[in-house]
């Protein structure tokens, strides 16, 4: 039983396996000034960004902070036209708004925002009214503070969130939480709302999870969750079968520099800092679909089939157009037309690809 089940998993890692040939950069334009912010409106950190299918684009920013340094309300969700014109600000002073983290559009329009802080996640409708809310903050009245990682972790709650991080959906409109900073599983909720199960546990096993900090569904609705503290992509189907693993492994430039921070060490061990180590993904749309991922260090985008090989990288580390300062979320509308939001450079920045002009990466 043990050796067949090692078998299997040496199967299912092999399946996802490429024997990778030099890696081609994308070449590709860079607009840090597309959206058109009012003069009294900042970003914070841009922690979130989509599109829907009207193009506009909505930004979820760690900004309009309200409280101590530490103990800030730091969320608000803006949208813009396609031409990037400021519309309308959605939820100003809502309840839930506390950290902000992702927010996604769904086939229909709906807009749903994730936070971190409240451990909860906010559906909107088209006209910016609130029509669902999963997870529920710690009240006011009681010494409410952060969930607090301990060993062995506690046990999840149904229906409760820990610092969950994106949302995602699949063709049946059934609806697919990454819970996220410390429960490490993706809660599954069907179409109503309805609890159906957890998928997943923490560890660092196939089929476990450290920190999946992204998720996002293709056509058939398989899940790609971004297993970011194991330095991989594990794809599920619905009901939460794992199907195989996905990692990026391109050679890091040797003038590579990190955003924020130290280097990280070579022989450290898998973790958020590594290269290749998912911090966002995104499938476009359509019926030839690719795969969007980001790292903070190198700090690249990277462009993959489904099955995972990497069909280009783009960009790295800076503060300058066409540079990447922690893409926390990837918006791809289309395969050449991809919004990034950034937390370290407080901003969004539209890219527009011209993947027929290559050049191989430097190693």
């Amino acid at each position: 039983m043990r050796r067949s089940f090692i078998v299997a998993i040496m199967t299912l890692s092999a399946a996802t396996s490429f024997a990778q040939q030099p890696v081609p950069e994308i070449r590709f334009d860079g607009d840090v000034e597309f959206l058109k912010l009012p003069t009294d409106l900042y970003l914070g950190e841009a922690s979130g960004v989509a599109v829907n299918s009207k193009g506009h684009i909505f930004v979820f920013s760690r900004g309009s902070t309200v409280g101590p340094a530490y103990g800030a309300t730091a969320a608000q969700l803006l949208e813009f036209a396609p031409d990037g014109k400021f519309v309308r600000e959605i939820g100003r002073n809502l309840y839930a708004w506390s950290y902000a983290h992702t927010v996604r559009v769904d086939r229909d329009d709906n807009i749903w925002a994730v936070d971190k802080g409240s451990d909860m996640i906010v559906k909107f409708n088209p006209a910016g009214r609130v029509v669902m809310v999963f997870g529920r903050k710690k009240e006011a009245s009681d010494e409410a503070g952060p969930w607090t990682r301990v060993t062995p972790p506690r046990p999840p709650v149904d229906g409760q969130f820990r610092q969950p991080t994106d949302v995602t959906w699949d063709p049946q409109g059934d609806i697919f939480i990454s819970d996220g900073y410390i429960n490490s599983r993706v809660a599954k909720y069907d179409k109503n709302g309805d609890w159906v199960k957890s998928i997943g546990e923490p560890g660092s096993e196939p089929g476990q999870l450290n920190t999946p900090h992204s998720i996002a569904a293709d056509r058939a609705g398989n899940l790609y969750v971004a297993d970011r503290g194991n330095r991989r992509i594990q794809v599920f189907d619905p009901d939460g079968k794992l199907l195989r693993q996905i990692k990026i492994d391109v050679p890091v430039p040797p003038d590579a520099r990190p955003a924020m921070g130290n280097m990280p060490s070579p022989t450290a061990p898998p973790g958020t800092m590594s290269p290749g180590a998912p911090w966002a993904v995104c499938i476009t749309p359509g019926p030839n679909q690719v795969l969007y991922a980001s790292d903070a260090f190198p700090g690249r985008l990277y462009k993959l089939t489904l099955d995972g090989k990497v069909l280009g990288v783009l960009g790295k580390s800076g503060k300058q157009s066409r540079q990447f300062g922690w893409i926390h979320e990837i918006a791809c509308p289309s395969e050449n037309e991809v919004y990034v939001a950034e937390l370290l450079n407080w901003r969004v920045q539209k890219l527009t690809l011209h993947p027929d002009v290559r050049q191989a990466a430097s190693r």
